[in-house]
């Protein structure tokens, strides 16, 4: 097809993962395992189905007023996304020209050379180190980037950067840097202080995970008034639906409902670590709502082995990741199951090879 542009026909695009439509004990896609907040619930309810002949909010207000909340600011501090990747997107198509460079981490999430290559753009990978921890030459290596993408938590593995490592290299990366912070509700540290102290710094955030509001796709930028304005200019119009703009206003006030969901995730979370250590699986730290675990068997096999099992893991194969599985914490009683199940496994002492 020749109207199709050669970028796009010669690209891999992103591989999600696997939403069944089976009974399974889903722990591949990094989702909160319990229900969204009450307030959720009682929007829904009161929600006028007539409004939906109009179009939304164009600037979706209310609901940039409630993220902007969270750090005590207004709503010229936030930009809403379709979802955090929206965001990603609108941040790319705003800071980086075709032809100009982003720099991302190796191993990271693997959307971001995606949406590098339909910017045409070229893609700096800056390997971590074997302990997935930050390099001390990245700034180096980053070089005239464009826009420099630290994810932290890091997506797979699941380990947060300290936050006076990631402070200097906002601090002296002549550049945009944006800090993915999908997962760092979960975490026991978070770079939102770094919005004032630095023009160059944007963070992406999202209701997915932390607020259990994956299906209805809500995320935004942090960043000062004058990355906004620009921001606002790029976004598609009527980017955030109606419906969408309610739930996730109601979701984000409801603060006492999400820190209790944060609290029961982590609690299970450090459960399941301290259990899968005495398996012999090699775990790295987490501060996200998964765990990255090194499997002391074939770890592809395994994971295809929970799956025979109803058991849904996520597995990255590439060479950085191959001997590891991602494994998201879902309630009590599914992490047993899985505990059950891996433990059957591994007790067998198969074979994989």
């Amino acid at each position: 097809m020749g109207f199709i542009r050669e970028t796009v026909e010669n690209m891999q695009g992103y591989v999600p993962g696997e939403q069944p439509t089976e009974k399974l004990i889903k722990l591949n896609t990094n989702e909160n395992p319990y229900p969204p907040s009450p307030a959720v619930f009682e929007s829904m309810a009161n929600f006028d189905m007539a409004s939906l002949n109009k179009y939304p909010h164009p600037m979706s207000d209310a609901a940039r007023d409630a993220a902007a909340a969270l750090f005590g600011k207004d709503k010229n501090w936030i930009c809403a996304g379709n979802g955090s990747d929206d965001i990603l997107t609108i941040a790319i198509r705003t800071c980086v020209n075709a032809g100009e460079k982003i720099a991302v981490l190796d191993p990271t999430y693997s959307l971001y050379p995606v949406l590098a290559e339909i910017q045409d753009a070229q893609l700096i990978e800056i390997s971590t180190n074997d302990d997935f921890s930050l390099p001390l030459n990245l700034i180096e290596q980053a070089g005239d980037a464009k826009l420099l993408i630290l994810t932290s938590p890091n997506a797979p593995t699941s380990n947060a950067f300290p936050l006076d490592v990631i402070d200097a290299i906002c601090a002296n990366f002549k550049n945009a840097v944006l800090i993915d912070e999908a997962y760092a509700d979960f975490s026991s540290t978070n770079c939102s202080s770094l919005v004032d102290k630095y023009d160059n710094v944007i963070i992406s955030r999202t209701v997915s995970k932390s607020y259990s509001l994956a299906g209805i796709r809500f995320g935004y930028a942090y960043a000062q008034p004058a990355i906004i304005e620009q921001f606002m200019k790029v976004k598609d119009s009527y980017n955030i639906n109606t419906l969408t703009q309610v739930l996730a206003e109601a979701a984000l006030k409801d603060q006492a409902y999400f820190q209790d969901c944060i609290s029961k995730i982590i609690n299970t979370r450090e459960f399941v670590i301290e259990k899968l250590n005495a398996l012999g699986f090699e775990t790295v730290q987490s501060e996200a709502n998964f765990i990255f675990a090194k499997v002391p068997c074939d770890a592809q096999a395994y994971m295809n082995e929970m799956r025979e099992n109803k058991i849904l893991l996520r597995y990255f194969n590439n060479e950085r990741c191959k001997e590891y599985v991602r494994i998201t914490i879902g309630t009590d009683e599914e992490m047993d199951t899985f505990l059950q199940v891996t433990e059957k496994l591994i007790n067998r002492q198969v074979n994989y090879e």
